[in-house]
């Protein structure tokens, strides 16, 4: 239990150090790495406890973005709004699958999410943009359905989502990629909090693994926070090596977990 105590606070130093590194998709790692280092037997413990994990690191980060004004509010609350729904019916779907396919289905959104990392745009936005009573009608529908989808895949997963959220919020609204990143910690929190109460219901929380976790991505995250400051001109590489360790991960995670559809 100890060596576990010390894997699991490892594991997370690693997520908050690419958090902190690259800004965004570190913590797809938590499942893979709760299951195939930590040694958490259950699929479903390793999605309720990372859920709980990512969704306290995502909190810790968005005070620090709010007070830099990077989140777009009232954008953010009703993405986050109808992500809640998303993920506690995703979550929900997500608890009574076998647990050895949602890995290897995992597994593929891993290959898929290194692609989108490897290829992102850094284009700019509208720095301007706003939700109000007169732009509502063309900001509100896809905000709301954007947030719906990537809200059953979070929950569904069990992962924070910020990897999806980012491009969901740009897509919806137009918003700068620092606003985006900003405007997403609200439904990474949201989200991560949902599936994790949803799982936790069903016992399906790790909280002592939680605590040590936690404790590892705060370490992580300073030294991420602290490396990318000193790499910042090479962020587009950097986000591209993760990427490709992504999909490394992935495909292990899909060979590993794929007897469990033939079987």
């Amino acid at each position: 239990m100890i060596m576990q105590d010390i894997l699991a606070t490892g594991s997370g130093a690693l997520v908050g150090l690419v958090l902190g590194l690259i800004g965004g998709g570190g913590s797809i790692l938590a499942v893979p790495l709760l299951v195939y280092v930590v040694g958490v037997r259950s699929p479903h413990v390793a999605i309720g406890t990372s859920a709980i994990a990512v969704a306290l690191s995502a909190l810790i980060n968005l005070v620090g973005h709010a007070r830099a004004g990077n989140v777009k509010w009232r954008c953010a609350l009703v993405f986050a709004a109808a992500g809640i729904a998303g993920a506690y019916f995703g979550s929900t779907f997500g608890k009574s699958f076998d647990g050895q396919k949602l890995l290897a289905l995992f597994g593929l959104l891993m290959l898929v999410v290194a692609a989108l990392m490897f290829f992102k745009s850094g284009a700019d936005g509208d720095i301007h943009v706003r939700l109000t009573r007169a732009t509502a009608p063309a900001l509100g529908p896809p905000l709301l359905a954007y947030g719906a989808a990537v809200g059953a895949l979070s929950g569904f997963f069990g992962i924070g989502g910020g990897f999806l959220v980012v491009p969901g919020l740009i897509a919806a609204t137009g918003m700068t990629m620092l606003h985006a990143i900003g405007s997403s910690l609200v439904s990474v929190t949201a989200f991560g909090l949902t599936t994790a109460a949803n799982y936790a219901l069903s016992g399906l929380v790790d909280w002592r693994l939680v605590t040590y976790f936690i404790a590892g991505g705060v370490v992580g995250g300073l030294l991420g926070r602290a490396a990318g400051r000193r790499l910042s001109t090479h962020k587009q590489r950097l986000s591209q090596l993760f990427a490709t360790i992504v999909a490394v991960v992935g495909l292990y995670v899909v060979v590993q977990a794929l007897p469990a559809f033939v079987s």
